[in-house]
């Protein structure tokens, strides 16, 4: 069953995660990507959600559980907590730039 809430989580995820799974993949294995966000001494809680995000754009919308609308809602919740954060000057190598990425989301 595909609810009028599904489809609005699903457009507001889309809008959220500008990366495709590719290249989400290819950045979730860099240093870089590696380098940020909370963890407790294993992999960030973003880098594991790119991961999930991979898998998330990769599944047919048929086959969506209740969890991944949950996470693709946590996504969308970060993402746009994280922008309004955004800080001056130069962000194309900072630490805010790529913690979005691991949420798949460039802001550049």
């Amino acid at each position: 069953m595909d609810t009028d809430e599904q489809r609005e989580i699903r457009s507001d995820f889309d809008d959220a995660v500008t990366m495709t799974p590719a290249a989400l993949e290819e950045w979730l294995a860099t240093d870089e990507s590696k380098s940020v966000g909370q963890s407790s001494g294993g992999e960030s809680t973003g880098h594991r959600s790119g991961r999930r995000i991979v898998e998330l754009l990769r599944t047919k919308v048929a086959d969506l559980s209740d969890d991944d609308y949950r996470h693709m809602r946590k996504v969308t919740g970060y993402v746009h907590r994280h922008l309004a954060q955004r800080p001056s000057g130069d962000v194309e190598h900072s630490k805010w730039r790529y913690s979005l990425m691991n949420w798949g989301h460039d802001p550049l």
